[in-house]
């Protein structure tokens, strides 16, 4: 160096990154500045000034100096400390991450402790973990340094200021929970020395105790993103050309953070409210007191001048259109959770044991073939198929419809938070102010209003997708196991020996078969009736004759029918009746309007019998006996006017077993005049004429003991007679 020539040296030099005051800098410091003057260009200091010694002018001209130039040495070092502090705690905070999901979350999950929520430790970790690596990698891609960097500094925030949102804002809203969780193993010995266990194989240089060392450090780093770009906008000058994208970078960053607070207070009103309280009466009746009595009123009160029209209701059109579709998936998931629930009854009902197929003799042949078929398909087709209905779908069914339960309440608490929000929103345009309480109130509607605005339209898309996919996955099960019965059946059907014909061929031959089959069936049914005694052959009991003589005198006898075989009554109202009983028609169908169970009156009871096992209590005659011939049967009026009319000729008659009848009186009648004749309930009588002189049928003429005389119609009874019971063949 040249002796003439005073070397360069910048005044902004300090022995430590503290910064002194003007009036407590050391002495040399200002000897150090005499001395050595800041040169900004290439000028020489002349050899006269490096030997003089410093006057007190000078010493004045160099304090004023370090006074003109040292704050903005100072601002621009403490920038660039701020930044080289953003760079390398962004650099410690990734390196930290890699190790909790890398190491740490692995070691655990490969311990397989199942009483270890990992899910709730880590939450998204994995996320965040994702975005830091990228966004440290855009700050060490930053040009080098000054004005350029910060501005690169500043766009880069404001690209990553929504992706650090999303992910941040989820993990601390889980993280007291995963406080809970790590409090909670700390409680337990076993868990807790299992934990320690990983910290020491895994990061044994942090000398960390438990895992609340990792999990603190996104919340912490979050936070600490506005205060280390308030660092660096605060040592930058106004007029730089960075300083507005930094402050505009610190902005965003503190709404960032401002909004993670306003959704982590969202979800802890949600945690709050969503939780479904399965309570006593007891314990409901317990938490009843004067306040919840008056808000529940005030609310019931409010709910009514609604509908009533008195007060207007707040619209909220966003909100109304959110939830009609909520409202929709869950009924939607209730209908199709009780329908599945329906269809997996039936089908274990259909998988129980059967034994009467194995005491059918079914040794060879196509029986033996759909007998094993049938077994087959038993034991294991449909018990597969019904284990994947339960693992495919009944499952994520249930699990949607829990999901289901948390908004459900939300939206219910919603609708009470909106009452007493119009009340006190209505107090507060009279008073102008409300209580802290109030206030509060207000701002927890408003906070579970926000919540389900902004939450539920995720919500319903993706209760919407899980909904078709449940949907699709039974379809596919459906299309799976036909095709499973059709491969199984189509197996079998090889073996059969009409397996290989045409479908027209073969459709001949079963209809050929069952005409065959029904013609035996009906032969045989022709000669079961002919062999077998007729319902109406048996003989009357005197109880039995009673009551169908009380019958007759409810209801005529027009709507006596008899029980062709047994009937065992299988649903409510149903009448167990005995084959051969008599019973009174009161309706032909039943509440339902269906005809094929009327209901009847059994002489006592009353209910509903199949139609198809009542006949009408006229039985068919071999020799239509007098009587009946007078009463009518044959359907002719001008034969019922004229006794006399010669008969017709009689038809050829097939011999069977069918009762007798006689006409008895079901009333006792006292004669008024002489042309009529006095009767005792259950006198046999002749029936000569069944209407008067004048033709009409309300009166007949009869005869008994020698005497004639008329009877009202309606008290004349025709009953079978008693025949000796027993078998015998048909002529």
């Amino acid at each position: 160096m040249d002796a003439n020539t005073s070397p360069r040296i910048k005044t902004n030099f300090v022995p430590s990154r503290h910064w002194f005051p003007m009036s407590e800098l050391p002495w040399f410091y200002f000897h150090f500045c005499f001395l050595c003057p800041r040169s900004r260009g290439s000028a020489e200091v002349p050899a006269e000034m490096a030997s003089a010694e410093p006057g007190p002018e000078d010493a004045a001209e160099a304090e004023e100096a370090v006074y003109e130039e040292m704050p903005g040495d100072r601002m621009e070092l403490s920038q660039r400390l701020a930044v080289e502090e953003l760079l390398s705690t962004e650099a410690s905070y990734v390196h930290n991450m890699q190790l909790c999901v890398c190491d740490i979350r692995a070691h655990l999950q490969d311990k397989q402790l199942p009483e270890l929520d990992l899910e709730g430790l880590f939450s998204n970790t994995d996320d965040i973990l994702h975005v830091s690596r990228r966004f440290l990698k855009g700050l060490e891609d930053t040009p080098g340094q000054g004005q350029e960097q910060l501005l690169g500094i500043s766009t880069l925030f404001q690209e990553f200021k929504e992706e650090m949102e999303a992910v941040y804002k989820i993990y601390c809203a889980s993280y007291d929970h995963a406080l809970q969780l790590v409090e909670s193993y700390r409680r337990d010995p076993r868990l807790q020395e299992e934990i320690l266990d990983t910290l020491n194989a895994t990061v044994p240089h942090t000398g960390a105790s438990d895992l609340s060392f990792f999990l603190v450090m996104p919340v912490q780093r979050v936070t600490k993103y506005p205060l280390l770009l308030g660092k660096i906008l605060e040592n930058t000058p106004s007029s730089a050309s960075a300083h507005s994208a930094l402050e505009a970078a610190a902005r965003a960053m503190a709404q960032v953070n401002a909004n993670i607070n306003e959704y982590k207070r969202r979800r802890e009103v949600a945690t709050k409210y969503t939780k479904a309280e399965h309570l006593t009466l007891r314990a409901r009746l317990a938490r009843l007191n004067t306040h919840s009595i008056a808000k529940k009123t005030t609310r019931l009160s409010r709910l009514l001048m609604h509908e009533a029209g008195i007060v207007a209701k707040t619209e909220d059109k966003e909100y109304d259109d959110l939830e009609e579709k909520f409202q929709c998936v869950a009924s939607s998931v209730a209908t199709l959770k009780e329908n599945m629930a329906s269809y997996l009854g039936h089908l274990e009902a259909f998988l129980l044991p059967s034994p009467h197929l194995c005491d059918l003799q079914m040794e060879q042949g196509p029986a033996q073939q759909q007998r094993r078929l049938s077994q087959l398909l038993q034991s294991a087709v449909f018990p597969e198929f019904k284990q994947r209905v339960g693992r495919l779908v009944w499952q994520p069914l249930c699990s949607l419809a829990d999901m289901l339960e948390g908004p459900q309440q939300l939206v219910k608490k919603r609708l009470d938070k909106l009452l007493d929000y119009e009340e006190i929103q209505e107090r507060k345009s009279e008073m102008g102010s409300v209580s802290y309480d109030e206030e509060a109130a207000m701002n927890t509607y408003l906070a579970i209003n926000d919540l389900l605005v902004a939450e539920l339209p995720q919500f319903n898309q993706v209760a919407v997708q899980l909904l078709g996919q449940i949907l699709r996955s039974f379809s596919a099960l459906q299309l799976d196991l036909a095709a499973q019965v059709l491969h199984h059946a189509e197996k079998e059907l090889e073996q059969l020996p009409h397996g290989h014909m045409a479908l027209p061929s073969f459709w001949k031959v079963v209809e050929d078969s069952l005409q065959q089959s029904g013609a035996q069936l009906r032969a045989f049914c022709q000669a079961f009736e002919t062999v077998a005694p007729s319902p109406g052959a048996q003989a009357l009991t005197p109880a039995e004759e009673r009551k169908v003589l009380s019958l007759v005198s409810k209801h005529g006898p027009d709507k006596l029918y008899q029980v062709t075989s047994n009937v065992s009554g299988s649903r409510e109202l149903d009448l167990t009746l005995l084959r051969g009983q008599i019973v009174a028609l009161l309706q032909n169908s039943d509440t339902k309007g269906n005809t094929s169970r009327w209901l009847v009156d059994a002489g006592g009871p009353r209910g509903f019998v199949p139609a198809a096992k009542l006949r009408p209590y006229s039985p068919v005659q071999v020799q239509q006996p007098p009587v009946m011939q007078l009463l009518g049967l044959d359907g002719d009026p001008e034969r019922r006017r004229h006794s006399y009319a010669s008969p017709e000729a009689p038809r050829p008659q097939v011999a069977t077993f069918t009762p007798t009848f006689q006409v008895v009186a079901g009333f006792s009648f006292a004669a008024r005049s002489p042309q009529e004749l006095s009767l005792q309930a259950g006198q046999p009588v002749l029936l000569l004429e069944p209407h008067d002189k004048k033709g009409s049928t309300e009166w007949s003429l009869v005869e008994v003991n020698g005497q004639r005389g008329y009877v009202p119609s309606s008290y004349l009874v025709t009953v079978p007679v008693p025949e000796p019971a027993g078998w015998s063949l048909p002529v």
